[in-house]
């Protein structure tokens, strides 16, 4: 199918959405690949990750860029180069899972996750973050809040992308409500402390979730 969602988190943050409900077939010959992008999508074992790579690469098209406008640094961060005549350099991050694909472009550093709903989260959960934070919750409410805590890690680690930085050691979130859709959490690491803001949300049975560092 074609764009799904646009979600705008903020006056220069935008969230695309993709659901896959094409099958490999259709969505690779929709699509135009580098060499390096064809050898990685020949060396994935899995055709689920192979339809979200692709379905990826559908919605950088969406956004007038291509396969070939996206490159990944020598930490595999991914980056986008300039679109047309702008100079203004934006930040990309990618994330998919099963159904979905989602990208969002910001001028601020940013990181996205996207999450299935899954009672394994809630099962390791005491691995990656403070389980007091799950307390007087419903067993539903608990996997939301696991998630989305997971999700925090995820796009903090994306946006830093250092060796050494370990979720439960360095990541924190600060307590929240999973009805506001926002939270905080800091990272230290390396003797230092960064603060992030958060935005999140349902998909169905997803969890989206963006983190925004100081640029």
């Amino acid at each position: 199918m074609p764009l799904h969602k646009v979600i705008y988190l903020s006056n220069n943050t935008k969230l695309y959405l993709w659901k896959i409900t094409e099958d490999f077939d259709a969505l690779f010959k929709e699509v135009r690949l580098k060499d390096s992008s064809l050898k990685r999508l020949e060396d994935m074992k899995s055709q689920s990750h192979q339809k979200g790579f692709l379905a990826v690469r559908m919605l950088l098209q969406h956004l007038d860029y291509t396969d070939f406008d996206l490159y990944y640094d020598e930490f595999g961060k991914p980056h986008i180069k300039p679109q047309g005549c702008s100079i203004k350099e934006v930040e990309i991050s990618i994330s998919h899972s099963n159904d979905f694909s989602a990208v969002v472009i910001s001028e601020q550093k940013v990181g996205l996750d996207l999450e299935q709903l899954k009672e394994k989260t809630l099962k390791i959960a005491p691995r990656f973050m403070d389980v007091s934070h799950l307390e007087n919750l419903s067993e539903e409410e608990k996997i939301k809040k696991a998630t989305v805590v997971w999700g925090i890690k995820e796009c903090i680690f994306k946006i830093k992308n250092e060796k050494g930085i370990s979720f439960p050691n360095h990541i924190f979130e600060d307590d929240f409500n999973f009805e506001d859709k926002k939270a905080t959490a800091v990272l230290k690491f390396n003797n230092k402390e960064e603060n992030f803001e958060v935005q999140f949300d349902s998909i169905e049975d997803y969890i989206f979730v963006c983190a925004f560092g100081d640029n």
